[in-house]
């Protein structure tokens, strides 16, 4: 998708302004930026119910304390579910005999907060908690044929993570994260309906 070649990009780009810093002990003073991969798990009935690794989490935060921080963030996740093959009618009178794949594709955005510990030594634990919105297209694939519904939804995600700098003093290290999100999305596509959706997974990669 383009729109992953473009926060593709952005990672990369954001990761070489950081390394670009030598005699800065902090690209930003009084902050964090994460750049994430991240593993994705869903919960529950799901339209796509396979983990997959195909997402990426950006977020960024000032501290209004030394333990708390506020700030914007944004991610996207793909999962997707291959459908055997079998006869399923649309619409009364009709009937249809593929295989499909379904995918959900997830655009959450919004705010969020964390409560750190430790902020001037190497391990950095802290909670957190992500609002906003999600964008969501639920898509089932058959043939050469995409069936899809876009959605829109409230999103929550509570998660624990853990900030590793081998170098206090020089804040670029590493990110690891476990979460958990929820979102009111809702719609249907052929003859699957999809009413919320929850997920788990993690997430690891650089902190700054």
């Amino acid at each position: 998708m383009k729109s992953t070649k473009y926060f593709r990009i952005l990672a990369l780009c954001t990761l070489l302004l950081a390394i670009a810093q030598p005699g800065k002990a902090q690209l930003f003073p009084n902050s964090y930026i994460n750049i994430d991969w991240q593993v994705n798990v869903p919960v529950g009935d799901s339209f796509a119910d396979k983990a997959s690794g195909w997402g990426m989490n950006f977020e960024g935060g000032y501290r209004i304390t030394p333990a708390v921080a506020v700030g914007p963030f944004i991610s996207f996740h793909t999962n997707l579910q291959d459908i055997d093959r079998r006869t399923i009618h649309p619409n009364a009178g009709s009937a249809l005999t593929t295989n499909q794949k379904h995918a959900v594709f997830q655009l959450p955005f919004g705010v969020s907060g964390r409560y750190s510990w430790y902020n001037k030594s190497v391990l950095q634990p802290y909670v957190g908690l992500k609002l906003g919105a999600n964008y969501a297209q639920l898509s089932s694939y058959y043939y050469i044929l995409k069936q899809y519904t876009d959605t829109w939804g409230f999103y929550v995600a509570p998660e624990v993570g853990l900030s590793i700098f081998p170098n206090p003093d020089y804040r670029l290290g590493f990110h690891l994260a476990l979460y958990y999100s929820y979102a009111t999305n809702s719609g249907d596509v052929l003859i699957y309906s999809v009413n919320n959706l929850n997920n788990f997974g993690v997430r690891v990669g650089v902190s700054f």
